[in-house]
């Protein structure tokens, strides 16, 4: 007999169950993650990177891409994607959608992705370099 699958858990809940199996980062771990050689990948899209700006040296893959640009063994990997041992750090606007991303990175193997708590905000709000994004400036931390 097979066990039926479970029901549904609502996204709170997956969320709780996704982040207790990540080591999320602060912003400052982070930075200092991307120091060692993570791999900061930005998957917001292009409006809000526009509006607020650019962390330095991130990897901009959006969300609906990420799978294919990071898996390793992929045909339309990214250079970057060199190994399933890559430290990935995956960043959204505020911390939600990134969670999600780095579970479904671990899925194919990269079992060193994580995502940044709190998101491009964060990183903001705790004064860390951000470049403008491409045709605008970027709004300063407190704007």
């Amino acid at each position: 007999m097979t066990t039926p699958p479970p029901g549904p858990t609502g996204i709170d809940v997956l969320l709780d169950r996704v982040r207790a199996g990540l080591d999320r980062l602060d912003a400052h771990q982070a930075r200092d993650a991307a120091a060692e050689g993570a791999l900061l990948v930005d998957i917001r899209y292009a409006a809000l990177r526009e509006r607020d700006g650019m962390i330095p040296g991130a990897l901009v893959v959006e969300r609906n891409e990420l799978e294919w640009r990071l898996d390793p063994s992929g045909s339309h990997r990214v250079r970057e994607a060199t190994g399933h041992d890559v430290r990935v750090v995956v960043i959204c606007d505020e911390g939600y959608a990134s969670s999600l991303a780095a579970e479904s990175l671990r899925r194919l193997g990269l079992h060193r992705a994580t995502d940044l708590d709190g998101g491009f905000q964060a990183w903001r709000a705790a004064g860390l370099p951000v470049e403008p994004g491409p045709g605008t400036s970027a709004r300063p931390a407190d704007g």
